[in-house]
């Protein structure tokens, strides 16, 4: 068994009275972004339309059409599931160094603290030939 901490229980932070230290305001609402948009609809058994349809983008061509639908699946996964965030900006360009990848930057601000922070995903696409 690996060696652990009074401060960690098998890898993960502990609080000072013993529970499990859990992420707050401004990381636990970035890691809801980041979960629903890599989460496929269909995938939470409980509910089956939750998640971004990114994936239907995989093998589509690196180009403005399949970056507009990148932008379009985005909005409309945040609108639906993420009533926390206000969407800033939402963007979908192709990665310079890498053809096959389609960089999404999601600027939005937290409703409850009027933090505004970044979020980008990048989309790797087999179809990249544009």
């Amino acid at each position: 068994m690996p060696f652990q901490t009074p401060e960690t229980v098998g890898g993960l932070p502990q609080t000072p009275r013993g529970g499990l230290d859990m992420v707050s305001d401004r990381a636990c609402v970035r890691q809801a972004l980041l979960l629903l948009l890599l989460t496929r609809p269909g995938e939470r058994v409980m509910r089956p339309t939750y998640g971004c349809e990114l994936y239907k983008l995989i093998f589509w061509p690196n180009d403005d059409t399949t970056a507009g639908l990148a932008i379009h699946y985005v909005r409309q996964a945040i609108a639906r599931w993420e009533p926390r965030v206000d969407q800033v900006r939402v963007d979908a360009v192709r990665n310079p160094d890498n053809p096959g990848r389609l960089d999404i930057t999601l600027e939005y601000r937290v409703r409850s603290t009027g933090s505004e922070d970044r979020l980008s995903v990048p989309l790797a696409l087999e179809g990249a030939s544009a």
